[in-house]
């Protein structure tokens, strides 16, 4: 006879909202996103924490979300790359990605975006080289990365503006 998992009750504010949720124990975060919660943003890559494909932020530090237990979100706030866009509006980070052609395939972007989103609340006006060890942990195949630091330098100055 097959082993069964009794799901664990999870409560949790994520993108803002207070959600409750069923999850089996042994599911990540990765995929209580994805799977339970249908926000698919953060995309599964090499599933060891080594891409930063999946990242997150929880209670405002940023995390590899394959490498965290959805159980783990008990009572947590989480930030997903859907919560960026307000009212129908880009995040500064978003639109600066568009621009600066800082995407290709799609997907690292959202890993690079809440990562740099982190960077960015936290120093204002990084420099180069900050913004390329921040994003030491975010791995890109086709962009090349200077086209990802040139669009956090850029969004940078637009939220200094007040432009975000």
């Amino acid at each position: 006879m097959p082993a069964t998992s009794s799901r664990v009750r999870v409560q949790a504010t994520i993108n803002g909202e207070e959600m409750d949720f069923l999850v089996e124990p042994r599911q990540s975060l990765l995929e209580t996103l994805r799977d339970v919660l249908g926000l698919t943003g953060a995309k599964e890559g090499c599933n060891d924490g080594n891409c930063g494909a999946c990242i997150v932020r929880i209670d405002g530090r940023i995390c590899n979300s394959c490498l965290v237990l959805g159980v783990e979100a008990q009572g947590a706030t989480i930030e997903t790359v859907e919560g960026m866009a307000k009212s129908g509006e880009l995040h500064a980070l978003q639109q600066a990605f568009l621009e600066n052609a800082a995407l290709q395939c799609g997907i690292c972007t959202p890993g690079f975006l809440v990562s740099a989103k982190a960077l960015l609340e936290r120093e204002p006006r990084p420099s180069e080289e900050r913004v390329r060890f921040w994003l030491s942990g975010n791995l890109c195949r086709c962009t090349g990365y200077d086209k990802i630091v040139r669009a956090v330098l850029d969004a940078s100055e637009r939220m200094e503006g007040g432009k975000s």
